[in-house]
């Protein structure tokens, strides 16, 4: 089913972020990084951000972070930021 769901979104040139409900992700710089389409949060310290999404399991990893923001379709997080991974 996923694939027709893809190609229909392609071949109509939809988003794939909203029709897919895919995350989005967007840095900026090294200290602030804005996750959207979220589902939820399973770890939050200072060191290591996990976050569930449709896609998996996302995580943020640095030091001093913290969630500046946080709704029910995304997150921002604020920290000096090391990496990000795909869990």
């Amino acid at each position: 089913m996923t694939n027709i769901k893809e190609k229909l979104v392609s071949l109509l040139s939809l988003p794939k972020e909203i029709a897919l409900d895919l995350p989005v992700l967007m840095a900026t710089g090294r200290n602030e990084i804005n996750v959207e389409n979220y589902k939820s949060l399973i770890e939050f310290s200072e060191t290591r951000i996990r976050i569930r999404t449709k896609d998996g399991e996302l995580a943020v990893e640095g030091q001093g972070l913290k969630l500046r923001h946080i709704t029910t379709e995304n997150i921002l997080i604020y920290g000096k930021i090391a990496g990000v991974l795909y869990l």
